[in-house]
């Protein structure tokens, strides 16, 4: 009993909180930790046990020697005679050789007791003791806790002499002897602060010990971590160094072969890319020759179609028109190839952008067919690439009244600095809705906001994040357009050319919505090479 209430003690010593787990850092730390505790805390409790068992065992050999040799010595001259006077003599005799240990005595023959001190009842004696002393003749101890003291009883049957030890009989005079084991619980509960000023010092040690085993399973960890967010950022030709043959090691083992086959595959599909690319460019510039030689002679057959049979007149004109279709697929083509070769230039200018967007609608015949809300002449003027601003206007009016329905709409106004998000084209949700941001009348103009409307059906939602790509249509059952699947993705190109983004949403009234959101001021108009070409309309 002693022994657990200590070890609940030392327990009680200990902290009872531990951090909150969270991280893998914590969760080494935490769990080292408690391995330190439970194994501080097991060689702790064995030598706590270790030293109680040895403070007691002394304590009671040395009190079972003291108490037989007194016994043997004042056995004797009470001889035979057992009545109740010379055994109360016998008990006092004894108990007097042991009164500073506070020793209390008693003795028993037959039916007769008697005791050191009157009136003694000898409760800590239990049957078991007394029967174990009468059937053995050698002495017999036990320990019995009474409240919060501890007792050792020990019982001692007086023998007759005899050489040998096995031929020793019991004469039937019993002598038991209870003795206060105040010093040994006074050494037993000093071992507690002991053992609880050991053990702390222990736990600092191993979580400094934790914290250091931590850093180092850690550091792969966290040079893989780098690794992956240097790949993610596209640089394929990441490595890790390799220490040691544990599983991280293996680990940044299996990531630098995982690493070394994603930078071939890579690489062999930005040869396959460069080479399609290429095999455009080159089919389109092949083909603008014929193409040109075509269009001539379709252009003369047109003029003459109205002199030919009627059949003969539909093919000439079906043939000039997929002529003019061709050509413009083409040109096209030559863009894009432009754009993914970076050769594309921006030959920006100071223009007024409402008189621009004026000019791009009365060249293709759609002053009237168009409604517009532009500001006055030199209200908003911008530093940009004519030329391509008019292929970014005339593709996004042309996708409106093709796949749109009437009213398509043109409106323009100037936005504060902060009102064009950075991002790519395309993404839902941008500026659409008239009376969005950038309204009229804020701030100083820091860009310049197109927005081209209509109230057709709108944008299919599976279709909205697709609508830049190349080629991309969103109706599959139409297999032949008139356009290309080019011009909104040769739209975009322009756009991000000057700086600035297109969106595409639905208006919450129906219709769909493309916004060209540029800078007002001066863009880089830095290139990686010439570009004579003009561009499709």
């Amino acid at each position: 009993m002693t022994g657990r209430r200590a070890f609940a003690a030392v327990l009680r010593g200990l902290p009872r909180r531990f951090p909150r787990i969270s991280g893998l850092r914590v969760r080494l730390v935490v769990a080292f930790t408690l391995v330190a505790v439970a194994g501080t805390l097991t060689t702790g409790a064995l030598t706590f046990r270790e030293a109680r068992t040895g403070v007691l065992k002394q304590s009671q050999d040395a009190v079972v020697k003291q108490f037989r040799d007194h016994v043997n010595t004042l056995a004797p001259g009470f001889g035979s005679a057992h009545d109740q006077v010379t055994m109360d003599v016998f008990a006092g005799e004894v108990a007097r050789v042991g009164r500073s240990q506070g020793w209390r005595v008693l003795v028993t023959y037959q039916e007769l007791r008697a005791t050191s001190t009157a009136g003694d009842d000898f409760s800590e004696l239990t049957p078991e003791l007394a029967r174990a002393t009468s059937e053995r003749a050698a002495a017999v101890f036990q320990r019995v806790a009474r409240g919060e003291r501890t007792v050792l009883v020990v019982g001692l049957p007086v023998t007759y002499a005899s050489d040998a030890p096995a031929n020793r009989r019991l004469s039937g005079l019993t002598v038991f002897l209870v003795v206060p084991q105040r010093e040994e619980q006074a050494y037993v509960d000093a071992l507690v602060p002991a053992v609880q000023r050991a053990v702390l010092p222990a736990l600092g040690l191993a979580v400094v010990l934790a914290l250091l085993a931590a850093r180092g399973v850690l550091r792969p960890v966290r040079a893989l971590r780098r690794a992956a967010g240097s790949m993610a950022e596209g640089r394929f030709d990441t490595r890790l160094a390799v220490h040691g043959t544990d599983e991280l090691a293996d680990l940044s083992r299996t990531f630098n072969e995982t690493a070394s086959a994603l930078d071939r595959s890579v690489a062999e599909l930005r040869r396959m890319e460069a080479r399609a690319r290429a095999f455009a460019a080159d089919v389109s510039h092949e083909l603008r020759t014929p193409l040109a030689a075509m269009s001539a002679v379709t252009e003369v057959l047109d003029e003459d179609a109205r002199h030919l049979d009627p059949d003969t007149a539909t093919a000439v004109r079906l043939i000039s028109q997929e002529t003019v279709k061709l050509s413009r697929l083409v040109d096209d083509l030559m863009e894009v190839s432009r754009f993914d070769a970076g050769a594309a230039e921006l030959r920006a200018d100071e223009i007024d952008l409402a008189e621009s967007l004026r000019r791009t609608l009365a060249s293709r015949g759609w002053t009237d067919t168009v409604e517009t809300d532009l500001p006055p002449p030199d209200a908003l003027r911008v530093r940009a690439d004519p030329r391509r601003l008019d292929v970014v206007v005339a593709n996004l009016v042309a996708n409106a009244l093709r796949h749109g329905a009437a009213p398509v709409r043109v409106r323009l106004y100037a936005a504060p600095g902060g009102a064009g998000e950075e991002g790519g084209a395309g993404e839902e949700g941008g500026a659409g809705e008239e009376g969005g941001a950038g309204e009229e009348g804020g701030a100083a103009p820091g860009r310049a906001v197109v927005e081209v409307t209509d109230q057709g059906p709108g944008i299919p939602p599976d279709v909205l994040p697709y609508v830049f790509e190349r080629f991309y249509k969103s109706d599959t059952a139409r297999t032949r357009t008139e356009g290309s699947g080019l011009g909104l993705a040769i739209a975009r190109e322009n756009v991000l050319l000057h700086g600035g983004t297109l969106r595409a949403a639905n208006r919450p009234g129906g219709g769909a919505v493309f916004t060209v959101d540029i800078p007002v001021g001066a863009v880089d108009t830095t290139s990686a090479g010439p570009s004579d070409e003009e561009g499709p309309v």
